[in-house]
This record gives structure tokens, sequence and C-alpha cells, in this order.
């Protein structure tokens, strides 16, 4: 493997999140521009939150579906100001109707990447787990498109069927039966929307520690070092398994964790979020590239869930794979066998709203801690206060901190066997 090359300075700092006053009324546009950009550094491929930001005047455009429940249809959220948390699902297709004669010919739809993003109840945090393509799960019998019945429930079939099935909707039923999270917001977006979007926010810095060539996706980065990703280049990297890690989609997954998080900061110090022209684009191209659940085809809606999103710090974003494994036998066999101890585990966490680690460097097979990344400065220790002498306190089993005593909360447990990275974390490709 390549020793990383020398490359262009990169800043170390990353900007906050810039806060804007209320704009006058005859441009609400603008301020609901500025909003919506904020939920871009979560979602995958920036696709789905900003499809709302000119919903009034590409309302037309937008291409949308409704969920379902086991029951049935699931009613729309009403949401004013967010209060408390949400789940988002978003997905991407594979399907190469209307993508061009450049992907080859394919009657089938499947769902090449599933993604679900969880911000916590009291908003200061956000998960995105990314679940293998392969992943072998229970498909609950899901309503077919024209509503006349539903498909079979299956035991056990590959997570990324379930777009053949019934759509987006029965991808949002399998992973609410598979985490026990309700979801009630999804997206869809295509390759071409892939690759649109990309260059609407200005391409992403995708740092690589050696050269990766991909015939299957035509990706050729022919040395270590950082590039700027932009369109098409940046869908064969997100699609790209035979040039990264194993050759396997968990190594692939890895990967991508490396250009979303770099997306996170790009978007955050890039001015993208002060520029209403280029973000009245991305909302443009993603109108064009996308289907949204209704739930989540609301002006309001988007708003209120940027309004929250644009405010979190990027070492509470984080990343991670859902726990699985390959090189079982039975219906496993090919495929990934998920670890169901693990991802238990790890789904307490979060459907508990408890804070978690990942272990430092454990960022997948797929890719490794950028060796170049800018060294953060350690804050400066703030002066102990001086108080007054006080009699000592006899020690006492309650957790309860006594009168006038502030409470001291539990280190976050540190999930070892969990993969992924935070949105902070400088990391680079690892080349195949």
């Amino acid at each position: 493997m390549s020793e990383l090359r020398p490359r262009a300075n990169r800043s170390g700092t990353v900007s906050s999140v810039a806060r804007h006053g209320q704009l006058p009324r005859r441009r609400p546009w603008l301020t609901a521009l500025k909003f919506i950009a904020g939920t871009l550094a979560v979602l995958l491929v920036s696709g789905v939150s900003v499809a709302a930001i000119a919903l009034n005047n590409l309302n037309q455009g937008i291409d949308r579906v409704e969920l379902a429940s086991e029951d049935g249809t699931k009613p729309l959220p009403q949401i004013g100001d967010f209060d408390g948390g949400f789940n988002v699902l978003v997905v991407g297709s594979d399907t190469r109707q209307g993508q061009g004669d450049q992907f080859g010919k394919s009657d089938s739809e499947l769902n090449d990447v599933t993604m679900l993003l969880h911000v916590a109840q009291d908003q200061t945090s956000a998960v995105a787990v990314s679940f293998p393509r392969d992943l072998v799960v229970p498909i609950p019998a899901c309503p077919r498109e024209d509503g006349e019945g539903s498909y079979r429930s299956m035991s056990a079939q590959p997570i990324n069927v379930t777009l053949s099935y019934g759509g987006l909707a029965c991808t949002v039923l399998t992973v609410e039966k598979l985490t026990g999270l309700e979801i009630p917001y999804a997206g869809l977006i295509t390759f071409d929307g892939v690759a649109q979007m990309s260059t609407a926010v200005g391409g992403v810095p995708v740092c690589v520690d050696g050269p990766i060539k991909d015939r299957y996706t035509g990706l050729n980065l022919p040395k270590a070092g950082t590039y700027n990703l932009v369109g098409y280049d940046a869908l064969a990297f997100l699609r790209s398994r035979h040039g990264v890690g194993d050759g396997s989609d968990l190594g692939r997954i890895s990967s991508q964790q490396v250009y979303l998080s770099s997306l996170v900061r790009t978007l955050q110090s890039g001015g993208t979020l002060t520029d209403p022209t280029k973000l009245y684009n991305i909302a443009t191209t993603a109108t064009q590239n996308m289907q949204l659940s209704n739930s989540l085809a609301n002006l309001d809606t988007m708003v209120s869930m940027a309004n929250v999103l644009r405010k979190l710090d990027l070492t509470q974003v984080t990343f991670v794979q859902y726990p699985g494994t390959t090189g079982q036998g039975g219906v496993y066999s090919g495929k990934v066998a998920p670890i169901k101890a693990q991802a238990e585990k790890l789904f307490d966490k979060i459907r508990a709203d408890e804070p978690f680690m990942l272990e430092q460097g454990n960022t997948g097979i797929g890719s490794t801690v950028d060796p170049n990344a800018p060294v953060q400065a350690a804050p400066e220790p703030e002066a102990p206060e001086t108080a007054a002498p006080t009699e000592t306190a006899a020690p006492s089993d309650s957790a309860t901190p006594a009168p006038g005593e502030t409470a001291v909360a539990a280190p976050a447990e540190v999930l070892g066997n969990v993969k992924g990275q935070t949105a902070a974390d400088y990391t680079c490709a690892a080349a195949n």
C-alpha cells in the first residue's frame, strides 16, 4: 500500500454553522434555503433534505410516495417547531431506467444503499446507520404499489430486494421491523441524482491511501492523495466495491463514510450555507431526481428538521455500519449475516438515546485514519473555582446529587465491535 503523498494544505478549523437573523417577509424562500442546507450534513449524498427547499416553486416536480404501516397507511406527522427526535430512511436505487446507457441495461430495481438517520429526542446528537445491501433479514408482508393486496412475507432475504416488493414503503417497513424504530420519513435517489447532487454542492474532497481503479464503476484515482470528486466521479466512488477494502459491500460502506464525513465538513466550511444561488440549484436538482414520502415533501416539516440538524456538533454526528459478517453458510451463503447481539446492543442505545462511542481507528475495512489529518488544538483548561471549605460528606450509595451539587454524567460506553466514524474524523478510503 502506497504512502500518502503531499497534498495541498487543508485548514484544520471546522467552522460553525452561521446563525441567520430573520429575513424580510418579501424573501421567505431565502430563509428556508439556509435552514434546509443544514440537513445536507447528515443525509446520504445530501439528496433528501434539500428536496423541500424549493417546494413552493417546484411542487409539481416532486415524485411522492405514501408510506404504510403493517396495519394500513401511515398518518402524516403534524409538525411546527420540531419538538423531539425523528427518523428518516434514505435509499439509493440502482435502477437503470432513465439513467442513460453508461450504467448498462437491467429491468430490476434494488436498493443499492439503505441508511437510517436517527436524531435523538434532546436534539444533541444523530446516528446514521448503513445497512449492507446483502444483509439477510426478514421482510414483512408489504402492500403492492397498485394497492391491490400485499406481497407475501419472507423470513430471510437480502435487504436490497425490498424495493422490488412494494417500493420505498416496503424498505421502510423492513427497516422498522429490523430495528424497532418507527420511520415516518423516507426518500429515494437514483444514480443520476447522486451525480448531479455532488456537482450542485461543488464537489467533495476525498482522501485515498493508494491508487484506486474500478472497471465496474469507471473509478480511476491514479495515486494516493486527495481528490475533489464531482458528478459521475463522485457516483463512481460511492458505488465502488472492487476498488476499496476487500472488495465487499462492507468495505464500500466505510469508504462511503469517508465521503460523507468530508461532505459534512465541506458544507460547514465552504460557504454553501450562505450562497442562495447554489442552494437553490441544489434544491432544483434534488426535486428532479428524488422520490419523497408525503410526510417529507412538506416545507414546514423540512424547515423544522433542518433547524435541528444544523445545530449538531460534528463530533455528535456518527456514521455506523449495521453489525454483520460474511463467510456463513445456509441462507447466509454469499451474503451478509447479521451479528444479532451486537446489533441489539447498538439499537438499544439508539432507541434509548443513550450516548456511545466507537473504538478509535475502527472505521471499517474500506477506510483508514488519515495520517495528514489536521491537529485540533486542545482547549485551554478553565481555572478551578475557589469554594469555601465545607465538611466532607459521608459516602452515599445514591446516584442523586446532594442539594447544591452538580450531577456528573456517566461516561459514554465504547461499542468496540461497531465500525464507523464521526463527521469530525478525517479518514481515507483504503485502496484494494
